[in-house]
């Protein structure tokens, strides 16, 4: 066996075919979020073939990550690469024949259009509603289909949005949920059959879509409970549709939002996020900390341990501040050491 037949049994498959393979190759897909979704359904679509894979997270490997977020391994929480960076460098050794761009940074209104802009479609593999109406705005923005993911516990679901014509997103979910009202990963726990599930259903709408332009997902919602074996679909009704500020009014609510981001305390890790004002140069404040403290560093980021806190800087000037969950003493200790 050659190298020649590497997706042999994908193109046995009769929808998809030499045809569709081909149509694969070409595919541009942006995984948004490379976490216990993003990891599973990015190595996929890496084994899939498809000819390039966008990765973009915010955040760095944790320990906590190490149960469900199958890209990853133990050095990477031990020394905290960033997500992005490290999903990017394990697809390149699963599959070195496409393309694979990493951007470690926080998407906002300022940076969505630039990284959906040239691409084919979007996996959202997100772990917040905000950035998944901004998401939402963007797709309808520009055109670009996606596919919705989320998994809680043992439950999760799946949509797919065409970005051109009804539903979106935003039928289903008109407004934001109010804060608490929401079960997360960090108040309810997940179950990582559950991630794996969800994102593999989430390829396999995105695969179908990139060979045949259509998705059996299309203006449905599919959710699953792994706990209870029990499946539901439902399609997104035409009175939700009537009511929806983005497909009836234009309303770009999110994509047009402030772009002035607030610190966010980040739940269950005793830490707090301070949004990135510009770039940064890591290279200028690696040099600068090393007369402080401990540095870490490489391209994507540059950490200072200063005990008992320890600051995460990515080079779009965003900062993860640890050891603390007061946002006055995070915004100090930026000031402190960052400077902005």
């Amino acid at each position: 066996m050659t190298r020649s037949t590497r997706y042999a049994r994908q193109i046995q498959f009769a929808p998809i075919a030499a045809s569709g393979q081909a149509r694969i190759a070409a595919a541009r897909v942006l995984v948004l979020g490379v976490g216990a979704l993003g990891t599973v359904a990015a190595e996929l679509l890496a084994r899939a073939g498809v000819g390039f894979l966008r990765l973009v997270d915010r955040d760095t490997v944790e320990w906590s990550n190490l149960q469900r977020q199958s890209l990853f391994e133990e050095s990477d929480a031990e020394l905290q690469v960033a997500k992005a960076a490290a999903a990017a460098a394990r697809l390149t050794r699963i599959n070195s024949e496409i393309e694979i761009e990493a951007e470690a940074c926080d998407v906002d209104p300022g940076n969505i259009l630039r990284l959906m802009s040239d691409i084919d479609l979007v996996i959202d593999a997100t772990d917040n509603f905000p950035t998944r109406l901004l998401l939402n705005d963007a797709a309808v923005k520009l055109g670009k289909p996606w596919v919705h993911g989320g998994c809680v516990g043992a439950q999760g679901q799946v949509g797919f949005f065409r970005g051109v014509d009804r539903p979106c997103f935003r039928c289903v979910v008109p407004e934001l949920p109010e804060a608490g009202s929401v079960a997360t990963c960090d108040t309810a726990g997940v179950l990582n059959a559950a991630t794996h599930t969800i994102a593999s259903l989430q390829v396999g709408q995105a695969i179908q879509w990139i060979v045949s332009g259509n998705a059996s997902l299309q203006g449905k919602l599919q959710s699953i409970d792994l706990w209870t074996s029990r499946t539901l679909q439902i399609e997104i009704g035409k009175s939700a549709q009537a009511n929806c500020p983005l497909c009836q009014q234009r309303s770009f609510d999110f994509l047009n939002g402030d772009f002035t981001a607030q610190p966010i305390v980040l739940c269950g890790r005793n830490a707090v996020q301070i949004p990135g004002g510009r770039a940064v140069s890591i290279d200028r404040i690696a040099d600068q900390w090393r007369q402080t403290g401990e540095v870490q560093q490489n391209r994507f980021l540059v950490r200072l341990n200063v005990d008992p806190f320890e600051i995460t800087l990515f080079a779009d000037g965003r900062a993860i501040i640890a050891g603390t969950e007061e946002v006055a003493k995070a915004r100090s200790l930026y000031a402190q050491y960052v400077g902005q």
